[in-house]
């Protein structure tokens, strides 16, 4: 079976790592379409997997991306239409399921963001949605989703990637000691992101002359902004780090929100979140539950604070097995919606 899927950003190729090596085991085949945002496509020629760019970088403003969004779908009709596709699946791309729908290949649709107006067209179009146990179920049949065709699956959308690593990981931290303060900015560019931008200068300003600090920026105008002299000793890398070499080092993560924060907190690392907007309902869960915390307005004061007594409240042992039934669910699911060809 040849199975399409869309990245339109960095978390998506993680995502679908284990599911496109699992199936691909199985003898299936992919056909990989990205759009040029944030870190994407050079995670992407990391993996050394063959895949196509469709559309230009993502644009700012609600209205930019509206006016976008049906020139990319006509781009990616135009480029799939005789390629034989039998299934389609996507992690937050809004364009895969109507593009899906119009070139008729069933498609499989999954998100964790219940404030995303993607979800929209996405839930309408979508054959079949899956979702995390935490996601607010209203919400989504507010935005088109209906009961028949979406499932839940157990855990986070982390822990369907994570679930094989996590025990390297924290056998590895508790041999070593961890060293590095990792920071992670606002996804400015996003269109549900609603805070502040460049809101941890001051923070990082603070820190920088007592920490090894790594700032893992989003974009090339934030790498810019980073780079600039004021911010001297605070390491930007001009690539995205490998999440392991990031998790065995990672003293503590400062995240502004999105899945990198997610997973620090999943495998047990001292999480804070500054994210400045309305928060997720699998964000309000880890939070809830003592995975990691939410300090919008963090202080260099009150970070210090929290590294002296720096212990994660709770393992992630519990989300990781959850993960794995999650994966084996999308797995199972992705496999249901071939079609059926004459």
């Amino acid at each position: 079976m040849k199975i399409w899927i869309d990245f339109i950003n960095t978390p998506q190729v993680s995502f679908f790592e284990p599911i496109i090596e699992g199936l691909s085991q199985q003898g299936h085949t992919f056909i990989l379409t990205c759009r040029d945002s944030s870190n994407t496509v050079q995670i992407l020629k990391q993996k050394k997997w063959e895949f196509t760019i469709i559309g230009d970088r993502a644009e700012k403003g609600l209205v930019n991306k509206l006016a976008s969004f049906p020139n990319r779908i006509r781009k990616l009709v135009s480029f799939l239409k005789n390629k034989k596709i039998d299934a389609a699946a996507g992690q937050s791309s809004f364009y895969l399921p109507l593009a899906a729908r119009i070139l008729g290949i069933p498609s499989l649709y999954t998100n964790d963001n219940e404030h995303a107006l993607g979800n929209i067209p996405a839930f309408i179009f979508a054959k079949k949605i899956i979702l995390p146990e935490n996601f607010p179920i209203q919400k989504a049949l507010k935005q088109g989703a209906s009961k028949k065709k979406t499932s839940l699956y157990p855990g986070i959308k982390e822990g369907i990637y994570l679930w094989e690593k996590g025990e390297e990981i924290t056998k590895h931290r508790k041999q070593s000691e961890p060293k590095t303060i990792y920071i992670r900015p606002e996804p400015q560019t996003a269109q549900y992101y609603k805070g502040k931008t460049n809101f941890l200068d001051n923070l990082l300003l603070d820190l920088k002359d007592s920490f090894n600090i790594i700032l893992l920026v989003r974009e090339k105008s934030q790498f810019e902004h980073y780079t600039a002299p004021q911010f001297k000793g605070i390491s930007v890398p001009d690539k995205p780090l490998d999440f392991t070499t990031i998790a065995k080092d990672c003293l503590l993560f400062v995240g502004a929100g999105g899945s990198m924060t997610r997973e620090m907190a999943l495998i047990g690392i001292p999480t804070i979140s500054v994210y400045q907007g309305d928060l997720l309902g699998v964000d309000k869960f880890l939070i809830d539950n003592g995975y990691m915390q939410h300090i919008p307005e963090l202080s260099s004061e009150k970070l210090l604070s929290e590294i002296s007594g720096s212990e994660q409240k709770s393992s992630g042992d519990l989300l990781l097995k959850k993960g794995k039934n999650a994966y084996q669910l999308l797995m199972e699911n992705i496999i249901n919606l071939q079609i059926k060809r004459k």
